[in-house]
């Protein structure tokens, strides 16, 4: 699991997969460690219903984490 995530430009979205990947490291099961990363977007975003933040952290984690792209993701309009 690689750390350089200079390239993720939105605040929210780089805390959710950095957040990610260290409860995984230390041995969060993938489940915990989603459902946490949810609850921060939520934080962030707390517009956003619970469903909204499951589908984008969804999207960001298969992005960033198991595909290992690192490309410009949809998502919120956040800076």
């Amino acid at each position: 699991m690689g750390s350089d995530f200079s390239h993720i430009a939105r605040r929210c979205e780089r805390a959710v997969v950095t957040a990610y990947r260290e409860l995984r490291v230390v041995g969060n099961p993938d489940l915990a460690a989603f459902r946490a990363c949810t609850a921060l977007y939520r934080i962030h975003h707390p517009e956003a219903s619970v469903n909204e933040a499951r589908l984008l952290v969804s999207e960001w984690i298969d992005h960033h984490v198991v595909r290992g792209d690192t490309g410009p993701t949809d998502g919120c309009d956040c800076p």
